[in-house]
């Protein structure tokens, strides 16, 4: 049985690990490179890096950064953050990036997932979509969730998957820093549309949160920051009650 991942995030901006609410209101956290190796020696599954200001300022991802916390972690490291050409790709790759996390630059040359599959295998590439309700539909937002592109967030994911997307790491900008569970309705969504794994997203608050997530086909990971961050939920601790619950999970 293929084993359920719980993964942390750290959403970096200025060389700090930040965290909102509903992406709005970003207060500072901690040192990237120790909450990385802090992660690593916890037990996460996979880490996954974010330069969340790269595409709305529209500059190249900070390599330093990157560099050194790949020097921290002996787990899989997906990174993300203004990729919008092959050369980005090649660029965090080289800096130590397991997987490459596509968003904006997607949304802006739908193209590059294909190209991008082509040259390094589908399963380095992760389409993370940011995903809000407008009107009772599930839209796309770009640029670090500031901008409605108006796209179909189904619609999208179909595409992606079909381009050549290996993964996709779905966003719920509507729970987002609340702590009161996974979108699971936009997750079960999703997972019907696409047969490709699904890391959650946005909404998780404590250990019930997780195991709830995990009972819904489709969805083989779990994404957070702030509980992680806080240490209201400590990794050990989630995985062995997961297990417990009859999650598969590696220990």
């Amino acid at each position: 049985m293929i084993t359920k991942r719980i993964i942390p995030c750290l959403d970096v901006r200025d060389g700090r690990v930040v965290k909102g609410l509903n992406f709005q209101g970003l207060q500072d956290v901690d040192d990237p490179v120790a909450l990385a190796r802090f992660y690593n020696e916890a037990g996460a599954d996979e880490l996954v890096f974010y330069d969340i200001t790269a595409s709305a300022e529209g500059r190249s991802l900070f390599v330093d950064i990157l560099q050194r916390v790949a020097a921290e972690i002996f787990i899989p490291l997906t990174v993300g953050g203004g990729i919008r050409t092959l050369d980005d790709f090649d660029r965090v790759l080289k800096c130590g990036a397991d997987k490459v996390s596509v968003n904006s630059g997607a949304l802006a040359d739908p193209g590059l997932i294909a190209a991008a599959a082509q040259r390094y295998g589908n399963q380095c590439v992760v389409l993370s979509m940011d995903v809000k309700r407008v009107q009772g539909r599930l839209h796309i937002f770009a640029r670090g969730g500031r901008e409605d592109t108006g796209r179909d967030a189904l619609e999208w994911a179909e595409f992606a998957v079909k381009s050549g997307a290996g993964e996709l790491v779905v966003n719920s900008i509507d729970t987002d820093g609340v702590k009161q569970g996974f979108d699971l309705p936009m997750l079960d969504a999703v997972a019907a549309r696409v047969k490709v794994p699904i890391i959650a997203s946005g909404g998780a608050g404590c250990v019930e949160d997780f195991v709830e997530l995990f009972q819904h086909p489709g969805i083989d990971a779990g994404l957070a920051a702030s509980i992680f961050h806080h240490k209201q939920v400590l990794l050990p601790d989630l995985k062995r009650q997961l297990q417990s619950a009859g999650v598969p999970m590696r220990i």
